[in-house]
């Protein structure tokens, strides 16, 4: 869910570095990714070692170290990265603009939820750098797709909780693949400049979750919109939705469209 207005979120530090404020929640309440995308990035690839970008708590990690990879994760966040730890993927605390691969090499490069979050161009020549021959590039991101009256319902909750905002929630929750498209056009041009890469391709993948009520709730402080939000305010946006979602006979099923954008590597940079 896009959350940011300014056209350059990587440099939105302060945003991106603040998911870790309750690392256990996120593990528990993000969704996880389609298996159908994993089990291509991996059939896609030369070999088995993924090095997974902006990992949060190694949720992606896992999904691949589970098809018999073995995956390095880097995380900005220490107090992710240290949960990925415990849960068993290998984690280097670094932006990956920063992170110093030390003739490290990989079948794929891939970044769950997270690549908006990283200079595009510098990523893309980074990815390239550390990739072995054929080698994939593989970013990608959940997005949501509300019901109608589920969308609604968020959006008047939040613009009242938060009338100073500087986006719009109704765009975020009626549009979200809209907000997406940016960050998928950025991650290809990104690739294209870098250079080292075939042309850069789309891949979708559909799919539905229930939640119940506490499930959805769960997960809301997680979001961009809201990691940085005074308790007491969160406090009222839960309330608000929570009520609605009990009146609507307390779930609902969310769609998601999984979009990858993916390149495999060509030349040397």
């Amino acid at each position: 869910m896009p959350t940011l207005p300014e056209n350059q979120p990587h440099r939105q530090r302060q945003v991106a570095e603040s998911f870790g404020t309750d690392a256990e929640r996120y593990d528990r309440a993000r969704p996880r990714y389609p298996e159908a995308l994993v089990e291509r990035i991996v059939a896609d690839s030369p070999g088995v070692t993924v090095l997974d970008v902006g990992s949060g708590t190694g949720i992606a990690a896992r999904q691949f170290q589970a098809h018999d990879c073995t995956v390095l994760a880097v995380e900005p966040d220490e107090r992710l990265a240290e949960l990925a730890r415990q849960l068993g993927v290998e984690t280097d605390v670094a932006t990956f603009e920063a992170w110093e691969p030390a003739g490290r090499e990989f079948d794929a490069v891939v970044a769950a939820q997270a690549w908006h979050w990283v200079d595009p161009v510098a990523g893309a020549a980074k990815a390239a750098r550390v990739l072995r021959p054929a080698g994939r590039l593989a970013v990608f991101w959940n997005v949501f797709q509300f019901p109608p009256d589920v969308a609604d319902v968020v959006a008047e909750v939040c613009e009242r909780v938060m009338p100073n905002a500087p986006f719009s929630f109704t765009a975020m929750t009626k549009g979200a693949m809209d907000g997406y498209q940016e960050f998928f056009a950025k991650s290809a041009d990104g690739i294209r400049t870098a250079g080292g890469f075939g042309e850069p391709e789309q891949w979708r993948y559909d799919w539905e979750w229930t939640y119940t009520k506490d499930a959805w709730l769960d997960q809301m402080p997680t979001l961009g919109a809201f990691t940085r939000l005074p308790e007491d305010k969160m406090a009222e946006v839960l309330r608000g939705v929570g009520d609605a979602i009990d009146a609507m006979g307390g779930s609902f099923t969310m769609g998601y469209a999984t979009v990858a954008v993916t390149a495999r590597r060509t030349d040397a940079p």
